[in-house]
């Protein structure tokens, strides 16, 4: 069980989706993710990581257990209800960026707090601010089209952290940087981790995994182990925490659906060419 120090709690979840034969993508899942901790994910294609991203990022419910997001359980929450905890409590970071391709940097970070009805004036100083903490105070008024992949992505981070949220979610986000500026986002990730923000990142790639505290690693559905960086015990998932139970999904099944993203406007993950957030 989670304690009142978890950020994402998940007690004996379920989640079967109905694509002919029933999908069974999570099975007894029970996993607690501490407040302020950086946790990576990893497993193939399949493995129930996307599954476990929607419901983290309330994007989904699930069809049987619970699942409590910086302390409150989602499943009984209205739609509405559950886009306003995602965009109060979320923020999302994605390979692909998804910035919105017509408004310049500030637009798209400050964008997020429009939608809630945040002031011009107030909401143009807390991007400014953003903007200067990730690097690029020069760069303000450059559309994305003007900017490095690398820059991009740092637009992308100062977005999702623009409501101040308790979790950063991010899916692969390193995918499309080179060697060079990846290391300079996770160097930022580990910033935002140090200064209380809870990380979660989903990455196939080791060495991005290795700058976590620990590794939830999935396999078929299940947690095959959990292996902790910062102390030299590791648990498997006989003796843990038991997590997912599934079948090989296709890469579209559960994937995060940018689009319902898109709709709560809550972290900036607009729409862009991609179907953005």
């Amino acid at each position: 069980m989670g304690t009142v120090g978890d950020a994402v709690e998940m007690v004996d979840v379920r989640k079967t989706y109905q694509i002919g034969e029933p999908v069974h993508a999570l099975d007894g899942v029970t996993l607690s993710i501490p407040r302020g901790s950086y946790t990576a994910i990893m497993g193939p294609s399949g493995s129930g990581k996307s599954t476990l991203m929607n419901l983290v990022g309330c994007l989904d419910t699930p069809t049987s257990g619970t699942v409590s997001i910086d302390g409150q359980e989602i499943s009984g929450l209205s739609d509405r209800e559950r886009t306003t905890l995602r965009g109060t409590t979320v923020g999302f970071v994605f390979q692909t960026f998804n910035l919105m391709p017509r408004l310049n940097a500030l637009e798209n970070v400050a964008l997020p707090q429009l939608f809630r009805g945040v002031s011009r004036e107030k909401r143009h100083e807390r991007a400014r601010d953003l903007l200067g903490r990730v690097g690029l105070g020069d760069r303000i008024d450059h559309q994305p089209n003007e900017l490095s992949g690398g820059q991009r992505q740092r637009v992308a981070l100062a977005r999702a952290l623009v409501n101040d949220p308790a979790i950063i979610l991010a899916d692969e986000p390193t995918g499309n940087l080179d060697s060079e500026t990846e290391a300079d986002v996770l160097d930022l990730f580990e910033e935002f981790h140090d200064a209380g923000t809870t990380m979660i990142v989903v990455t196939h790639e080791r060495h991005v995994a290795e700058r976590a505290e620990r590794i939830i690693h999935l396999l078929d559905g299940e947690i095959e182990w959990i292996e902790s960086l910062d102390e030299s015990n590791s648990s498997s998932a006989s003796d843990s925490r038991g997590e997912t139970k599934g079948s090989e999904m296709g890469s579209n099944e559960g994937a995060i659906d940018h689009n319902d993203v898109a709709r709560g406007d809550e972290n900036g993950a607009s729409t862009s060419d991609d179907g953005g957030r």
